[in-house]
């Protein structure tokens, strides 16, 4: 079940109503050399400048030849690195063309590990450059720095900071619905991961940070502020719930997300959300 898990994301959120109609790619400039392109996948982000183009995350592989004619319109010429910002299909879909195309794909070694047990060792999906805890990409006059955060969404996050245009692209440790996060206890996700990784990024950033989320629409600082509040309440109402070594069945019954008035996506619904966070808080 573990293995089909990816996959089984991937074709979820594909089907979701809340990504854009899978004929657009949509692009909304941020800095002089950065963008960022809305599809159904995660949210890309481009640079370009005077040393070429790269990319972090990639969609979805049947929407490669749409992005790289939106990555065209804005500077000829093919992509040099695409950075992961962790392996689910939703963000590394398109690895594959890309590779082929000539780029180079950077990411956690927990992602290349994880993407090894999907495609296969040689497979044009895998990063050909993995990190442990941090690299810089110096490229485009912006020194990128590309941090890991462990066990947050996924056990191979990486969140990626341009420094000089003060924007940040979190990946799926965000997701900026106004919802909850779908933490993968399965791929060495946790609640309290991601509210460390979310609490680490506000202290680095200021109110002028364009943030943006592995889903939804650009946000900044005190959005990500607004996301973690969020976040810890939910974790509250679980512990709460989860008493005196309440089980699962007994914390579904009680509904204690029910007090938080969200909405949820057919794809993760509240009580696969509420099963999700009482795995991680139970650990």
């Amino acid at each position: 079940m573990k293995k089909l898990l990816p996959a089984l994301i991937t074709g979820l959120l594909l089907s979701s109503a809340a990504y854009a109609d899978e004929s657009v790619v949509k692009t909304q400039k941020l800095s002089e050399h950065i963008y960022m392109l809305l599809g159904q996948g995660g949210n890309i982000a481009v640079s370009v400048g005077d040393d070429g183009i790269y990319i972090i995350d990639d969609q979805f592989a049947k929407l490669s030849s749409d992005i790289k004619k939106t990555i065209s319109d804005l500077q000829p010429g093919s992509t040099e690195f695409v950075i992961n910002t962790h392996h689910h299909g939703d963000h590394t879909g398109g690895n594959e063309n890309f590779a082929k195309a000539g780029a180079h794909v950077i990411a956690h070694d927990n992602v290349h590990k994880r993407l090894v047990a999907e495609h296969g060792e040689g497979s044009d999906f895998l990063p050909r450059i993995s990190f442990s805890h941090d690299l810089k990409l110096h490229f485009n006059n912006e020194h990128a720095h590309v941090m890991h955060y462990q066990h947050a969404h996924t056990d191979g996050d990486a969140v990626i900071f341009f420094n000089k245009a003060n924007i940040v692209h979190m990946g799926d440790i965000f997701f900026n619905f106004g919802s909850l996060p779908f933490v993968d206890v399965d791929s060495g996700g946790s609640v309290d991961g991601i509210l460390a990784a979310v609490d680490d990024v506000v202290k680095q950033i200021d109110d002028n940070t364009k943030v943006i989320p592995g889903h939804g629409p650009l946000s900044d600082r005190s959005g990500l502020v607004v996301y973690r509040k969020l976040v810890q309440k939910a974790k509250d109402v679980m512990l709460k719930a989860m008493q005196n070594k309440a089980s699962l069945e007994q914390v579904l019954n009680a509904d204690p997300l029910a007090e938080l008035g969200l909405e949820y996506a057919s794809w993760l619904p509240k009580e696969r959300v509420t099963t999700l966070f009482y795995r991680s808080l139970k650990q």
